[in-house]
């Protein structure tokens, strides 16, 4: 049990800290807001800089495709459409349980608005105990529970695709958006080998391909964003050398002592707090993430939308924010979304609520386990002596 008494003093100087970095922030979020409208009027050089020495940078930085100072109202659905959202949970592996497996359980939610229809709201359960399931990932150096968690993003995906295709086939003319919870561009793809990605990326990339024929919106929603892409941007403007070459200039020198440093580590939803209203849009961004080099034609764009509760990030594949009646539509059902959720998309909150496993779950998924394993005639199913112990503790 935590001894709350004991952490009063940590608390103390906690709160201390943050108070006096909430004060740095504010000085460094003026001068970003500066260098904002500096950069506007050098717009076209940054980008020219940014493409010719991306490689270059020690740091991962956006390219805006619109004038900066493009800040778009965005108004909300009224008309009848259509939401579709999928979430992930899992169990995870344990050996301390009575069999060694996972299970990975997908939320599905479909929602159709002013029309009558009752919503879709369920899940799709799937346990995996084979062990090429489970340990096929360690010849590239990825444990099990690492390898559950990126097959579970791609079962988010797939069954979004499949989703959308089912949904439309039964109602072909209602605008629609496909809605995922977090990112499109999956940073964590990057840190494993080529040829785990290889069984893994082509799954996702092909459920898009499906959402791209039929015209179906995508747009990934997170909540709270901690990226700085943007705002590393604004990096280029201030960079003390002429050629912002990192590598030539700066590689010996500390991170936070660099010329181009005194705005960081400023996030971009700090920054578009200060440039947006309630329902403005920014202008896109491309996204330049390693892994993007291996989406093809699915390049991510993004934006950040003020929803009134905070400055969300919207990530959009190419065919849906280069065109401007999808993107327009996406970014309308997105901000109708968070209103009917009272701050937060009602589909993403439904869809995990379907997904999520309890912990009430978890031990009935073992007891069912237990059962099904005694009738097919195994003996001595239990768990470890220390997980039994666990259970019964004397505390």
């Amino acid at each position: 049990m935590l001894d709350l008494q004991k952490l009063m003093g940590q608390m103390q100087g906690m709160s201390e800290q943050l108070q006096k970095e909430a004060q740095q922030l504010t000085v460094k979020l003026d001068r970003a807001e500066t260098i904002f409208y500096q950069a506007n009027t050098h717009q076209a050089l940054l980008c020219q800089q940014s493409q010719q020495f991306h490689d270059r940078l020690i740091f991962n930085c956006a390219e805006p495709v619109e004038p900066l100072l493009r800040i778009q109202a965005i108004t909300p659905i009224t008309t009848p459409h259509i939401v579709l959202a999928t979430d992930g949970s899992q169990i995870a592996p344990s050996r301390h349980e009575i069999a060694y497996c996972y299970l990975i359980n997908i939320g599905r939610v479909a929602i159709y608005y002013n029309s009558g229809i009752y919503p879709l709201l369920d899940n799709v359960p799937e346990v995996f105990y084979k062990t090429e399931d489970l340990y096929k990932a360690r010849q590239w150096g990825i444990q099990t529970e690492q390898w559950m968690t990126l097959r579970r993003t791609v079962a988010e995906n797939v069954a979004l695709g499949n989703l959308a295709i089912e949904t439309i086939a039964s109602s072909p003319k209602s605008p629609m958006l496909a809605f995922t919870d977090g990112a499109l561009v999956h940073w964590e793809f990057d840190e494993i080998p080529s040829d785990a990605r290889s069984q893994l990326l082509p799954d996702i990339l092909s459920a898009w391909d499906n959402l791209k024929a039929q015209r179906i919106p995508l747009a990934g929603y997170i909540s709270a964003p901690r990226a700085a892409e943007t705002t590393n941007f604004l990096r280029l403007e201030i960079c003390a050398f002429e050629q912002p070459d990192c590598n030539t200039h700066c590689s010996a020198m500390p991170l936070d002592s660099a010329p181009c440093s005194q705005i960081q580590p400023l996030r971009d939803g700090t920054l578009w707090s200060r440039l947006l209203k309630v329902g403005e849009c920014s202008p896109l961004w491309k996204s330049h993430a390693r892994i993007l080099q291996e989406y093809g034609e699915h390049q991510i764009y993004f934006c950040y939308l003020h929803v009134g509760t905070e400055i969300a990030r919207i990530e959009m594949p190419a065919w849906t924010a280069l065109d401007q009646n999808l993107r327009s539509q996406a970014l309308q059902i997105v901000l109708a979304q968070v209103q009917k959720g009272y701050g937060y998309p009602v589909a993403l909150a439904e869809a995990h609520n379907q997904a999520v496993v309890s912990g009430n779950d978890r031990r009935r998924f073992f007891a069912i386990l237990e059962q099904q394993m005694v009738r097919s005639g195994l003996r001595n199913v239990t768990t470890s002596y220390k997980e039994s112990r666990k259970r019964s503790s004397i505390a």
